[in-house]
């Protein structure tokens, strides 16, 4: 009570849209965004206590490093507090963390720890859940947030992501940020598995769906919460083959994160005039150190692989499978199956059932049997990658021959072979 008290106090418009920056063609400096950003706070009530949720370092290129610092410049020691939205994701490092968010003291960073660290707050009716998996779960959705987003009585929370396609959720961000970014373990569990039943096909790009549907209801519990959401769109200059900021949307609710989705796809979306029967996908070995991270590889192409096709991804900083030891384990065990093989082991698995997030990554992460995946990881054996269910060819000898140096993102004629190359598989579909 006394928590709601004290948002109230200082709560803002419900669902309103602030700032809406920018177009497809757009090329927003770091100068433009932040006059724009402080307008928007310039608008509002004094601040005595602010948390910010940026994204953790696996997100550095949604370009929303120098906004949170941004911010923490423009509130100075009234930010009380920054915590990445991590997820299931390890923390991040000192050095991770100053790159990201240069200026920002480190004495300021929370770890959220998703097993413990978390308060629910309420929950979803089954009947949303049993619609949204295609009734393959019928039990409610627990609303979960970290305990220091709930309690912590901050007059300010500024939750910070990029608007991009996203396998779980079909756009990222918004309120993904706090129900999963800061979530607990049942709801993520319960939202991954319910997006890998619903089906990544059916989900990616779509900014409405069953699954934000719930968040939406979710976020009716969170009303009296001062929460701006602060929201980039990012997309490759054709030119320079350099990222850029498209646009920039700050606002309260579902109508600022529409706005940008509508930007995302326009931005972030390569439509092909045909299926690609070899494509090569390379993963930055500084924010690519688990399969878990990595198989952005392959959600963000499956839709375009032919049938019979080959997936090759070059992954020199991939040295594990899971992000969390206990799931590591579990990939092992398991391995990326078709949907069927994993819907049957996790009939048989108590294990597998108490980490249900587990189970959607491995969905996520199988071709179904229609096109052939190779990895090329820096960090794991032959045995460790075919033990999972992939091929493994070296690193070194693949990417002799499909230098990421040389490659240019799209088409390219490898001696005389048709290649269609990803430099980084997060940035669009």
């Amino acid at each position: 009570q006394k928590q709601n008290r004290s948002a109230t106090m200082s709560a803002l418009p419900p669902d309103t849209c602030f700032l809406a920056l920018g177009d497809e063609d757009s090329v927003l400096s770091l100068r433009e965004q932040i006059a724009a950003l402080e307008g928007v706070l310039n608008t509002l009530e004094p601040r005595r206590k602010v948390l910010l949720i940026p994204p953790d370092y696996t997100r550095y290129h949604s370009r929303v490093g120098p906004l949170t610092a941004a911010c923490d410049r423009y509130f100075g020691d009234r930010v009380k507090d920054v915590l990445p939205a991590l997820g299931t994701h390890a923390p991040m490092t000192p050095e991770q963390f100053s790159k990201m968010f240069e200026g920002v003291s480190f004495d300021k960073m929370r770890v959220h720890d998703w097993r413990n660290d978390v308060v629910t707050i309420g929950e979803i009716d089954e009947e949303m859940v049993s619609k949204a998996s295609d009734g393959a779960m019928r039990e409610p959705f627990p609303v979960q947030l970290n305990r220091l987003v709930w309690e912590g009585e901050h007059d300010l929370i500024i939750s910070l992501g990029q608007v991009v396609p996203h396998e779980v959720l079909g756009m990222a961000n918004y309120n993904k940020n706090l129900f999963i970014g800061v979530g607990g373990a049942e709801a993520i569990n319960l939202s991954h598995f319910i997006g890998a039943t619903y089906g990544m096909e059916r989900m990616m790009g779509i900014a409405w769906n069953p699954l934000r549907a719930i968040l939406e209801e979710a976020s009716k519990l969170t009303k009296e919460l001062p929460i701006l959401y602060v929201l980039t769109v990012v997309g490759r200059d054709d030119d320079t083959g350099e990222l850029v900021t498209r646009g920039l949307f700050c606002g309260t609710g579902y109508s600022c994160f529409a706005s940008a989705a509508e930007l995302s796809l326009k931005v972030n979306f390569t439509m092909l005039e045909e299926p690609l029967d070899k494509a090569v996908v390379y993963l930055d070995a500084e924010k690519f150190h688990s399969t878990w991270l990595g198989n952005k590889a392959i959600y963000r192409t499956r839709m375009a692989m032919r049938d019979g096709g080959h997936l090759i991804i070059l992954a020199p900083g991939v040295c594990r499978f899971g992000e969390d030891d206990a799931i590591d384990l579990l990939i092992r065990k398991f391995g990326y199956r078709t949907t069927p093989e994993t819907m049957e082991n996790l009939k048989n698995s108590f294990e597998l059932k108490e980490n249900l997030s587990a189970a959607a990554h491995l969905i996520h992460g199988s071709s179904e049997g229609r096109f052939r995946i190779t990895y090329c990881p820096g960090g794991l054996s032959k045995e460790e990658v075919e033990g999972v269910g992939y091929d493994f060819s070296d690193l070194e000898a693949m990417r002799a021959r499909y230098d990421p140096e040389v490659l240019r993102d799209g088409w390219n004629l490898v001696e005389g072979e048709r290649v269609f190359f990803v430099s980084n598989p997060a940035i669009g579909l």
